[in-house]
């Protein structure tokens, strides 16, 4: 009997995950799925984390060093970063086309549009923004009193404990200078870089810095730590191999505590939450599924012709299905690399190399999101942006891109970088918090898949990509293999 690939063991546990959630809601059991079967969820992030951050740190020496030539690796430098920002823009155009030939924002009732008009002018008022499309509901008699209403209203939506964070951590940031991204690239302590996975391109500028300093060494010297380097490499990809085979399970408890704690003891709450924002979910699932089936095999079929249709989704299978369960680039990057590896063919120098530089700069699926929720919370509030407010967006969000943090709703946190450089309000995120998590998930998917086709593009432009079809991907993950 043929062995079930691991894919459709992870795909088995998703579905087993939702239903579980689904009858412990209908039954009130929500509190025990999230007491004693969420922990198991995040348990199985935590050691995917914990392999990602010394993956990569050796990955990227040992990848660095392998290749020899500074020149070469300057070279493939320069090409990943271009594609990365190519793609970037990309998902971001895509994002505004859909966003502004569907217009979510306007399928909302009159009603409601007025009403979020009116806070939309007070917070501007309180801020002191000028607005500048002649529509003013606040200098109207007869929208007096809702004002009064909608006011106090307001006040209370920073009191959101999940706003109130996001928003801090924008706040620490508003007094530094233009060139402090490139600051806080280059840590002052290594060590308290391993410690933060939010620090992934410190960590990542120290291997390259290590790797390149390793290449001007004398041989007799560096052999002995390119052999501790490589050794130490194979144990992490071997920890990987024995955490996979958890994987059903674990996922599992991941989806089943998701669901949990969206729906609680109420099924009907989950089915709420999608009715209010269908249109804005349905427009970022476009974009997402265009990005994902159609984008990337697009640019696969112009520069890596050896690589067909299906064999790339079969091949990436393992690592899309985790990227959808665990909602963190980061964490499923171990399987990332293995998938591309052995699945794909690419040259691990490689992958060491600009998978993890992908990880941390290449969020195609949270810029495009961006783009969709920027543009609908102005639609929905009646504003209409125009096309210089549109291309900051598209400048804003493919910086605020580079450098965040590879984790499950970072792209909150720079969506309030984004609404801030067109003039709207960052405590809008509330207004599509509730669908994040879930969106999350796909943007995931987008981005491990976006890291993928981008480094089997290096890797073919390289003549390091050794293509050949397996019947079975993701017995790469078997022990016994």
């Amino acid at each position: 009997m043929k062995k079930l690939a691991l894919h459709w063991k992870i795909i088995i546990g998703m579905v087993f995950g939702i239903i579980w959630a689904l009858l412990s809601s209908a039954m009130g059991w929500s509190q025990f799925t999230i007491d004693w079967i969420d922990p198991f969820g995040t348990i199985f992030i935590n050691l995917l984390k914990l392999i990602a951050v010394p993956l990569v740190l050796f990955s990227i020496i040992g990848g660095v060093a392998n290749i020899g030539d500074p020149k070469s690796l300057g070279r493939m430098g320069g090409k990943t970063l271009g594609i990365y920002l190519v793609t970037t823009i990309m998902a971001i155009s895509l994002g505004l086309l859909l966003v502004n030939l569907v217009k979510p924002g306007e399928m909302l009732d009159e009603q409601s549009r007025i009403d979020n008009r009116i806070s939309y002018e007070i917070w501007a008022a309180n801020e002191g923004h000028v607005i500048k499309d002649g529509i003013n509901y606040l200098q109207k008699p007869e929208y007096f009193e809702r004002a009064q209403e909608i006011s106090e209203l307001s006040k209370s939506q920073l009191k959101d404990a999940a706003v109130a964070d996001k928003m801090k951590s924008v706040k620490t940031g508003e007094n530094s200078t233009p060139l402090q991204p490139l600051v806080d690239i280059v840590p002052s302590n290594f060590f308290q870089s391993l410690s933060n996975n939010g620090r992934m391109l410190q960590i990542i500028f120290f291997a390259i810095f290590f790797g390149v300093c390793l290449l001007f060494v004398p041989s007799e010297k560096s052999l002995p730590v390119m052999n501790f380097v490589n050794g130490v490499n194979e144990v992490f990809l071997k920890m990987v191999d024995i955490v996979m085979q958890g994987a059903p399970f674990f996922v599992f408890a991941l989806l089943a505590g998701v669901v949990s704690k969206m729906a609680g003891d109420d099924i009907g709450k989950v089915v709420e939450i999608f009715k209010g924002l269908s249109w804005y979910s349905m427009t970022v699932l476009i974009g997402l599924l265009l990005m994902i089936f159609v984008i990337y095999p697009m640019i696969l079929k112009f520069f890596v012709k050896k690589i067909p249709y299906k064999g790339f989704f079969k091949a990436m299978s393992p690592a899309q299905t985790l990227a959808f369960s665990t909602s963190s680039s980061a964490a499923t990057l171990p399987v990332t690399m293995e998938c591309v590896e052995e699945n794909l063919g690419v040259n691990k120098k490689i992958s060491s190399f600009v998978l993890p530089i992908g990880a941390t700069v290449n969020m195609d699926g949270t810029s495009l999101y961006q783009a969709v929720a920027v543009i609908f919370l102005a639609q929905m509030h009646m504003i209409d942006l125009t096309i210089g407010q549109q291309i900051t967006v598209v400048l804003t969000a493919t910086l605020a891109s580079v450098g965040s943090a590879a984790v499950p709703s970072a792209g909150l946190v720079m969506l309030i970088i984004v609404l801030s450089s067109v003039g709207l309000n960052p405590a809008w995120i509330a207004i599509i918090f509730p669908v994040d998590r879930i969106l999350d998930m796909f943007r995931t998917v987008v981005n491990v898949t976006g890291d993928a086709a981008v480094c089997s593009i290096i890797a073919d432009g390289e003549n390091m990509l050794d293509y050949n079809e397996h019947e079975n991907p993701s017995e790469t993950f078997d022990l016994d293999s």
